[in-house]
């Protein structure tokens, strides 16, 4: 959690240099406290703090001395760690304590022209974009499992449900790219969050901007920012972005969720074998083989879905510009991103080391009469209306025990509905072509559809979607490089 309004503007002591005595101490103080949690943002803060020094040396607000002085300070702070910090009502005040220690009260200038209000907005947007990357790559990745997983699979027949109950045959590559497709609409879900995080709040000051000449947008170059957040009141309290990602990343746990229930059901029922890596026996009965790993992903969907709510009952009627609730919302983006990450990489692997046994698929692919509908679209193709058709089905289906008809039992079925036989209208060759599951899928060649040559085409734009989408991941990632090796080469300037 991190965030705190700056008040004060007076004396420095061991507690923080932004409070006077009067707001030293107390059993509130603990409470107020976000140095412990603040860790997550530690890195964040000396960068942020470097990338501000020398914007102020540059623009002649401080001195060049002074500027390297803090900066040469911050190394030290970064080279002790987080835990040697001094009590602090948060990171960003240890630090700034920190560095007056060392530098004494010139090394408060380093706070000169902002607040901790940009300050910490800037800090959580700089870690968030980092958690985002690593977010939208573990995405990337399960899809990569997904459609590898569904090439070897293209031929492989397999039931297909609805409300869990046989429905048609489809194959196994259709139904991994069903949520490859899925899972692909989330990465670019994440992507937009990227850019609307990656716009920096710098040099906002409280809400109410600053009468420093300063340069924002130079900042915001140094920090790798796409740009800034133009009104400073928008800039230090905003939370949008924190929410559009949290839902984004909610959304995609949605997704990885729905997965891991169908493994789980596919698992019970013998239709895929998952590798031992990600199964668990019980403590009690030696024979179990328990798919623990996708139920725990499966739950992750619950974690996100509540640090969501959390989030947005937190920002939810909050006044402008500052809101000290604001560090309590921060942590929900926090928890949300490393679950559903974590969650995401289980289940790519999961994926990629699963076997989904063939001749088992291919035998139940036809369970339930579920080639029914392929049989009507033979009679509708052949000019029935397709509800007289399935009407003729249905009572087949109904006389069959819902278990495959024979011909004979199609053929009576059809004259009694259609008043004559069913070989009128579709010959048995056809019939029996829809009757059986290959066959039935190979048939459904529309586009998206399971056919192989359906399918082939699936594979083609998932990876083509996947490349373009890890050169977008790529490019973000170098350009937070680049923006890291510039404002080290511009720190090296003044210490």
């Amino acid at each position: 959690m991190t965030g705190a309004e700056e008040t004060g503007d007076g004396d420095t002591d061991a507690s923080g240099v932004v409070r006077r005595d009067r707001f030293s101490g107390g059993p509130a103080r603990g409470f107020m406290s976000s140095l412990a949690a603040d860790e997550r943002i530690f890195a964040a803060d000396l960068a942020v703090d470097r990338a501000h020094a020398v914007m102020l040396a540059e623009q002649e607000i401080i001195g060049d001395d002074v500027a390297g002085e803090i900066l040469a300070a911050l190394d030290d702070v970064e080279s002790a760690g987080h835990g040697a910090l001094p009590d602090g009502e948060d990171v960003h005040e240890a630090i700034e304590t920190a560095v007056v220690d060392r530098v004494g009260p010139d090394g408060g200038k380093m706070h000169t022209a902002r607040s901790r209000n940009d300050e910490v907005a800037t800090c959580i947007r700089y870690r968030l974009r980092a958690d985002l990357l690593d977010a939208i790559e573990a995405t990337i990745a399960l899809r990569e499992a997904l459609v590898e997983t569904a090439a070897a699979h293209v031929d492989t027949v397999m039931p297909g449900y609805t409300h869990l109950q046989p429905a048609q045959p489809t194959t196994v590559a259709h139904f991994l790219l069903s949520y490859e497709s899925a899972v692909a609409r989330d990465t670019a879900r994440l992507l937009d969050a990227y850019d609307r995080t990656n716009r920096s709040p710098l040099g906002a000051a409280a809400f109410a901007g600053t009468p420093f000449d300063v340069d924002r947008e130079r900042t915001a170059d140094l920090l790798g920012f796409d740009g800034v957040v133009e009104n400073s009141m928008d800039a230090s309290a905003g939370r949008d972005f924190l929410a559009e990602a949290t839902a984004a990343l909610a959304t995609h746990a949605t997704t990885v969720s729905g997965l891991a229930e169908d493994l789980v059901i596919f698992a019970n029922k013998g239709f895929v074998d998952l590798a031992d890596e990600y199964s668990s026996t019980s403590s009690i009965m030696p024979q179990k083989v328990n798919p623990d790993t996708l139920e725990l992903v499966r739950a992750v969907a619950g974690d996100a879905v509540g640090g969501l709510t959390g989030l947005l009952t937190t920002l939810k009627g909050l006044p402008r510009a500052y809101n000290r609730d604001l560090q309590r919302a921060t942590p929900h983006a926090w928890e949300t991103v490393d679950a559903v990450s974590e969650a995401t990489a289980v289940a790519a692997g999961a994926v990629a080391t699963s076997e989904w046994p063939a001749e088992t698929l291919e035998a139940e692919a036809g369970a339930g009469f579920s080639t029914a509908t392929g049989v009507a679209d033979a009679l509708a193709m052949a000019g029935v209306p397709f509800r007289t058709a399935h009407e003729v089905l249905a009572a087949a289906a109904e006389r069959a025990d819902g278990e495959t008809p024979d011909l004979a039992t199609l053929d009576a079925v059809a004259a009694d509905v259609l008043g004559e036989s069913l070989f009128e209208y579709v010959s048995r060759e056809r019939v029996e072509a829809a009757l059986d599951p290959v066959q039935s899928v190979a048939s459904r060649d529309s586009v998206g559809g399971p056919a192989p040559e359906a399918v082939a085409s699936q594979l083609d734009g998932s990876e083509a979607g996947i490349d373009a989408d890890q050169t977008a991941l790529e490019e973000r990632g170098d350009a937070l490089e680049d923006a890291t090796e510039m404002l080290q080469t511009e720190v090296a300037h003044y210490v």
